[in-house]
């Protein structure tokens, strides 16, 4: 991943209901979940719903599919997990990461 596509992966993020949506499909898991049925998880108006997923999808984190007349989402695990890669691909500079690790490396009493 580029850090340009990180930067708007995490943009995309950077908004309660976005984030919401997002782990809920995580949640979900690959079978996603239906538009109404985010919309009333949520409790967000269609609209608003609809622009957020807009979001989301052009930061290529969320994916759908028809099923005959409805719209299911999913999570595109790829994309999380490239963007998991970059933010981790220096940690720790290849040794292995643990919370001992962090804390000693922020100056926090261990």
């Amino acid at each position: 991943m580029e850090t340009n596509d990180a930067l708007d992966t995490l943009a995309a993020l950077a908004q309660p209901s976005r984030l919401a949506i997002f782990r809920l499909l995580v949640q979900a898991g690959p079978d996603g979940l239906g538009v109404g049925d985010i919309r009333d998880h949520l409790e967000l108006p269609g609209a608003t719903l609809s622009a957020h997923l807009n979001v989301l999808r052009r930061a290529g984190l969320v994916q759908d599919r028809r099923d005959g007349r409805n719209i299911c989402c999913f999570a595109d695990f790829a994309h999380m997990n490239a963007l998991l890669g970059y933010l981790t691909e220096n940690c720790c500079t290849g040794a292995g990461c643990t919370l001992d690790t962090f804390r000693g490396a922020c100056g926090d009493p261990a």
